[in-house]
């Protein structure tokens, strides 16, 4: 089985081909993604690592949707000072369909 490590979005993620991922919201453009900041890749006993990332390596993705995740609630309080606020965040996201794993 081959996988990689990958960053996008500010996140490493670890993926495999036939793997659906949810990333932070990309640019709107196309079908497919190419992530190129590989850092790891693994099949079977060979394992090649980056220094920091491997290059000519990356990871062809197919855009699945887009959507928002879940609502989160921040609510800052202060004692004694009648101070609240309340405020609702939804981050945005893309998903992928992982399809394979291109080695340098």
């Amino acid at each position: 089985m081959i996988y990689a490590v990958v960053e996008t979005g500010g996140k490493q993620y670890k993926v495999s081909p036939g793997q659906t991922i949810e990333v932070e919201k990309l640019p709107a453009g196309g079908e497919t993604v190419e992530l190129d900041r590989v850092y790891l890749i693994a099949d079977g006993d060979k394992v090649t690592v980056g220094k920091p990332t491997i290059e000519g390596a990356k990871v062809i993705a197919s855009v699945v949707g887009e959507g928002k995740k879940d609502k989160i609630i921040v609510y800052k309080f202060k004692a004694k000072v009648r101070y609240r606020r309340k405020r609702g965040h939804r981050q945005p996201y893309t998903k992928l369909a992982i399809k394979e794993i291109v080695v340098g």
